[in-house]
Parts: C-alpha cells; structure tokens; sequence
C-alpha cells in the first residue's frame, strides 16, 4: 500500500512513487489516450465536411462562370433543335462539333428536314429586305456561277481505303444533305479497323433520298441492313455495283427490288450469299433494269439467270456473264427472251458446250445483237459460230479470246453470213492459220474495218502465195502483235491484200525484219496514221526512213520501243519528214545527243508527247535541247536514263514548268 506523509508548507510525499506511476499507467493514462483518439477523429470528421462545402461552393460559382450548354439536352430535343437549323452551313458546321451532333445530324431524314425549315419559314413574321446584303449576295452568286464547274462536287463522291469510315461518310451525307443530297456515291475499300458499316449507309440514305448510283467495292462490314436503309431512303436509285461484299445476301437484293423499282444496271460480283433468289426478286420488280452484270457468284445458276432475263426482256439490253457454273439452258433463255439484247459477253462458262450456243443462236430472239465477246468458253465451235452468224443479222463486233475448238472452216462460214461485221478480234485462238484469214479478208463485208490478232500460235507463214491476191479495201486498223511465228513473208501478204491502212500494229513480232515491214509500208495508198513497232528488235533505220518518208504528212504516232537497231539517223528522217507527228516512243533505242538535238530544232515538228525511256547513250547534253522543244510539249519520259541527274532533271522541270516530266 502506498504511504503518503505531509509537509509543512501544506504538501504531501509519496514514499513508493514507482507504485504509483503503475497505478497511473493501468488506469489513468489509458483514459487519456482514448479522449485523444476522440477529439482526433472529430477534428477529420470537421475538416472533410468544410472540404465537401468548400467543393460544392466551387462548382456553383463555376457552373455561374459558364453559359448553359447545349450538351445537357436529352438527344430527343437536341434533335429536334438541329433539325430547325435554318441553312447547310450551319448543319455543316454543327456536325464539326461532336461525334453525338454528328449523329443526330445523320439520323434527321431529308423529309423531316424541309417540313422543319418550312414550317419555321411560315411562322417567321416577315421582315424588311437588306439591300446591301442582297447587292453582295447577288454579287457572290454571278462569281460562283462564274467560277464554278458545271458538275457539283458534293453531287459525286468517291471514298477509297483507309479514307473509307463511317465518320466520313456520315459527315459527307450531312454536307451534301445540305443542298440535293449524294446522287453518285462509290466506297471502294475500307477501313482495317473502323470500315463502312450498315450506319454510314443509314447516314447516306436519311440525307440523300436522290442518290440514283451506288458502288460497294470491297467492303466486308456492310450487310442487308445497310442496303435495307438504302432501299428504304433512295427510291431513285438507278445503278448498283455490289463487289466482295460477303455479307450481303438475297434479302438485301430483295429490299432493293422492293424499295427501288426503277432499277437500270445491277452489278453483283464474287458476293458468296448472293443466288438464285435475289435475282429472281430484280427480276419480278424491276420491270426497266438495262444493264446485268453477273461475276464469279457460286450461288447463281440457270435459275436466277432465267427468272431476271424473262422478266426483262423488253428492256434488257447488255449482259455479262463470268465465273458462273450455268448450263445451256440460260443460253437458250438469253437466245428467245434477249429480244432487246445488243451486247453479250460470256467469259469462263465451263459447262456450257456447243448446243447452248447453238440454241441460243438458232432461237432466233438476239436479232438487235450488235457486240458479242467470248472468252474460255470451250462450247464456242465452228458450227457455234456459223449459227451465231446466220442468225444474228445485226453483229457488229465480234471477239473471241482463248477459244481453241474454232478453226478456218468455222471463220470462213462466219464470213459468208455476217455481211454488216465491222471489228474482229481474236486473242489465243491457235486453230485458226493465216490461209483464214485470208479467206476472211477476201469475202467479208463492205464495212469490216478492224482486225486485232493477239497471240495466236498458228498464224505461221503460208507455203505457196497466189500470183495475184484479190484486195480488202475496207481494212484501215490492223493489230497482230505477239504471234512469234509471223514472219516477213506473212506481213508482206498481208501488206498486199490491204492496201488502205491507217493504224497498224505489229509490237512484239521479233522475226519482222525490214524486208517485211517495207512491201507494207509501199503498198498502203490511203496514208498511215499511228505506226506501233514495239519490240520488233530486228527493224532498222532503213524502214523508220522508208515510212516517214511515204507518209510523213499523215502520222501522227509512231512508236519504237525496243527497237534496239534504231540510231539517230531516224530521228534525222523524222525532223525532216514528219509535219503531224504528235507523240514519239523511243525507249530503249540507240538514240544520242545528237538526235534530241536534230528533235528540238525541227520548227515544223510539234510534238506533244516523247518518251525517252531507257536511252543510255542521252546524256545531261540533252538536257539544253529539250528545253527549247517549245510549249506544245505536254509529256516527256526521261525513266532510266541514267546518265542524266537529278539536278538537271529539277533545271528542267523549271523550263519545261507547263510540261508533265516523268524521271
């Protein structure tokens, strides 16, 4: 126990003072620490609730600072609001202000856009003209029809790969919504991650209800929502070109045969979800489709093909078919009901053979049939061809490429029937010879005029050659390029059974020498136009001399790519010669300084195009000469000409300033 004892002066001491700090330590001291605890807590407590008030003081007096926003509306009137707006600048510049405004602004349809302005209009009272705003508005207006083209920008736009977003075309829909809206709009490609989707297409069909041709090339997010909206918003729409795009399927060409009667050309290609069914929907609804276009779809066979032809006949007028697994039977529904028919091109038809050509000719129903190509179809034979001869009155053009089952017999009787014939070309037909063609020269028609022979492999030199060869007058454009064994012997027949060539081309036929080209060359009365010897190496400048000489005051192209044996001494002929000559290809010859020099002074020669391409003898020399070529000079080919430097490249550029200068 704890002994106390007093003092004098009235205090007291304590005798065991450790006691009594353990005493104070166990109960004293500990309620001390706890009414700290309490007074600590009570101060944070203050302080965060003067913090809280502070705070919302703060936010007052900044939301009194600023002006009310707009922002702050429900999207239902923040509509409401945009769709008042009384001009296109001002719904131009509302849709710069936000991705939200932005699509506000692409939701309020055309409709819904003028009931607005014109009922705010109405309810307007009138006001008192101001004379100087209209004096400079009238102003403006005879600047702008001035200035402006003919054709509106924002009538026809084009949006290609990365270019390709929703935001764009959304923004482009409001612009152009400001005025008549898109009328041609084609996306080719898309954006990796942010593409055209179903909303850029809602975009351009509430703000464009005249759009009348739409281009989808290529765009792989788009599905039949998209063209659901624009079927549903675009009744005038006239062309639709839909490419790689495999989302779409039959119900979105189902909505636009629904929605867009007045349907003209139809282009679906390599879509896999599109088939028989979408076209059959075309087919019942638009009554005035003109154009068919049909590439590389699996799911399209004879009887979407069918359904489409026989509901359109009296208005169908070309039709393309590619890459398609149908039968003879769509040949012959195309041969009774393409009454209206005047171009046919049939490309990659494994499965149709002889008899659905010949169906398709002898139904006697392709009688407005003017231009007709084929190409790798095996059914196309020498009786496919008399059928399409005899029975087709009308043809004009004809072309086969790659067509192996056709011979001379098969031409010869084509010959005989088709006396309005004007062009024929034929591109890998090995079965045919040269003896064809010159039966066919001999016996076509009066206005057969053009001739086109690409890499055809039996057109070869003929053992014997008639003492006397009847003559084609008629002939005045002959193309026969790239047939390797086509020899002197060959174009000096030629030259002779076609006396009135105007534009002849022999490019790629390595084994013409001089001693061929020139018979052709002293043959041709009626004066050649456009001369194209492209990689005949063997022609010399003997020959070049021999045609400008002859013909000189009537070519106006001449073109001697590759030909290695070419020197100045044709440039020398031509400077001389040539008062037409226009446009000049010398890549790759053996031209120098001296015969750009020869070039630049001839006052009489007005080129407007040369090419200079790969000449390694034309040095920084010629660089002087070229200058002084004159201002008719619109384009000049200086690729690979290694010995001549930027630098005097850039000197050129400075002289030549209205000349296009390819380096």
């Amino acid at each position: 126990m704890v002994a106390f004892y007093g003092l004098g002066d009235g205090g007291c001491l304590v005798s065991a003072p450790a006691e009594l700090a353990g005493m104070f330590c166990r109960g004293g001291v500990v309620v001390q620490q706890q009414q700290r605890k309490r007074s600590l807590v009570a101060a944070s407590a203050v302080a965060a609730a003067d913090c809280v008030v502070r705070a919302a003081k703060r936010q007052r007096q900044r939301q009194q600072r600023q002006p009310p926003s707009l922002d702050a509306l429900p999207d239902e009137c923040l509509f409401e609001v945009l769709r008042r707006l009384p001009g296109g600048r001002e719904r131009g510049a509302s849709a710069c202000v936000s991705r939200r405004w932005l699509a506000l602004l692409c939701s309020i349809r055309a409709s819904e856009l003028n009931q607005a302005t014109a009922a705010a209009a109405a309810a307007a009272p009138p006001s008192l003209p101001d004379l100087n705003e209209e004096f400079v508005m009238e102003e403006d207006d005879e600047e702008e029809k001035e200035s402006s083209p003919v054709v509106d920008p924002c009538v026809e736009r084009v949006l290609e790969g990365k270019e390709a977003t929703d935001v764009r075309l959304a923004a482009m829909a409001v612009v152009a919504g400001s005025r008549r809206g898109l009328e041609k709009l084609a996306v080719r490609g898309s954006h990796p991650t942010r593409g055209v989707t179903d909303r850029g297409l809602l975009a351009v069909a509430r703000g464009s209800p005249n759009l009348c041709s739409l281009a989808l090339w290529d765009v792989p997010l788009v599905t039949d929502a998209g063209l659901a909206e624009i079927a549903a918003g675009c009744p005038s729409l006239e062309r639709l070109d839909i490419t790689r795009c495999p989302l779409i399927t039959d119900k979105g060409l189902a909505a636009v045969a629904h929605g867009c009667p007045n349907l003209l050309s139809l282009t679906v290609e390599s879509c896999s979800g599109v088939g028989n069914d979408g076209l059959r929907a075309i087919g019942r609804s638009c009554s005035k489709i003109q154009a068919l276009n049909i590439k590389n779809c699996a799911r399209i066979g004879d009887q979407g093909i069918s359904s489409l032809v026989c509901s359109a006949t009296a208005s169908l007028t070309k039709i393309r078919l590619q890459g398609l697994y149908i039968t003879d039977a769509s040949l012959a529904v195309i041969g009774y009901y393409g009454k209206a028919v005047t171009d046919l091109t049939l490309v990659r038809l494994p499965v149709v053979a002889e008899r659905g050509f010949w169906v398709m000719a002898n139904a006697a129903g392709l009688q407005n049939l003017r231009c007709m190509s084929v190409t790798s179809c095996p059914g196309v034979t020498n009786l496919a061809l008399a059928a399409i001869a005899k029975f087709c009155p009308s043809l004009r053009q004809l072309s086969f490429r790659k067509c192996g089952h056709m011979t001379d017999a098969g031409l010869k009787a084509f010959t005989e029937s088709a006396r309005l014939l004007e062009s024929l070309q034929l591109e890998e037909c090995n079965g045919v010879t040269l003896v064809g063609i010159l039966d066919f020269l001999v016996n076509c028609g009066p206005k057969f005029r053009s001739l086109s022979l690409v890499k055809c492999m039996g057109i070869k030199d003929i053992c014997s050659t008639p003492a006397q060869l009847p003559l084609c007058k008629s002939l005045q454009f002959l193309t026969i390029k790239d047939c390797p064994d086509f020899t002197d012997a060959s174009l000096a027949v030629v030259g002779m059974v076609c006396p009135y060539l105007e534009q002849v081309d022999l490019s790629g036929l390595r084994e013409v020498t001089d001693r061929g080209l020139l018979p052709l060359i002293n043959s041709s009365e009626g004066g050649l136009v456009k001369v194209d010897l492209s990689g005949c190496k063997n022609i010399t400048d003997a020959a070049v001399s021999t045609l400008v000489k002859g013909h000189g005051k009537s070519l106006k192209q001449v073109s001697l790519e590759g030909c290695s044996k070419i020197t100045d001494a044709s440039l020398f002929a031509i400077s001389e010669n040539c008062t037409e000559l226009a446009e000049l290809d010398l890549s790759k010859c053996m031209v120098s300084d001296n015969g750009v020099a020869t070039l630049a002074s001839a006052k009489h020669l007005k080129l407007r195009v040369l090419s200079l391409s790969g000449c390694s003898k034309v040095t920084p020399k010629s660089v002087s000469f070229l200058g002084n070529m004159g201002q008719s000079l619109e384009g000049l080919n200086l690729q690979f000409c290694n010995m001549i430097g930027n630098h005097n490249i850039a000197s050129l550029e400075k002289q030549l300033w209205w000349c296009d200068i390819l380096a």
